[in-house]
C-alpha cells in the first residue's frame, strides 16, 4: 500500500513538472521608466516652447497652423462653444483661419526667455 501511494505521488509530481515545462513564459512587461518621452534622447519640449517655435514660420500660412495642430491637436467642436479663454480651446475652432488667429493671439502673448 505504501508503495502505491509513493507511485501515485511521483507520478502526480512529474506531470505537474511537465505541464510546467510545456507553459509558455509569461509575458515581461517593460520597466515603467522605458516608455518615458524623454528615453528617445532628448528632452521633450512644453507646450510653450512648440507654440513659440511655431511663431518663426510665415504668418497666415498652412504650415503654421499644420505646426499649432501638430502642438494642439484640433477636436470636434463644442456644442456652443464661447470666446476662447485659453490656447486648449482654439483646437475646437473649426474654421482654419479662425484656428490660426487663434493660436496666434495666445502664442505672442507668451514672453520669450533666452536660451541657455
Amino acid at each position: 500500500m505504501r508503495k502505491l501511494l509513493a507511485l501515485i505521488v511521483v507520478l502526480f509530481a512529474t506531470a505537474a513538472l511537465a505541464q510546467q515545462d510545456d507553459a509558455p513564459p509569461p509575458a515581461a512587461k517593460p520597466a515603467p521608466h522605458a516608455k518615458s518621452k524623454a528615453a528617445k534622447g532628448s528632452p521633450s519640449k512644453s507646450l510653450a516652447e512648440k507654440l513659440l517655435a511655431c511663431l518663426e514660420i510665415d504668418d497666415e500660412t498652412k504650415d503654421r497652423l499644420d505646426c499649432y495642430d501638430a502642438a494642439v491637436p484640433p477636436k470636434p467642436p463644442k456644442q456652443k462653444a464661447g470666446a476662447a479663454n485659453g490656447v486648449m480651446d482654439c483646437r475646437f475652432v473649426k474654421e482654419e483661419d479662425e484656428r490660426l488667429k487663434c493660436f496666434n493671439g495666445f502664442a505672442e502673448k507668451i514672453p520669450k526667455f533666452s536660451s541657455r
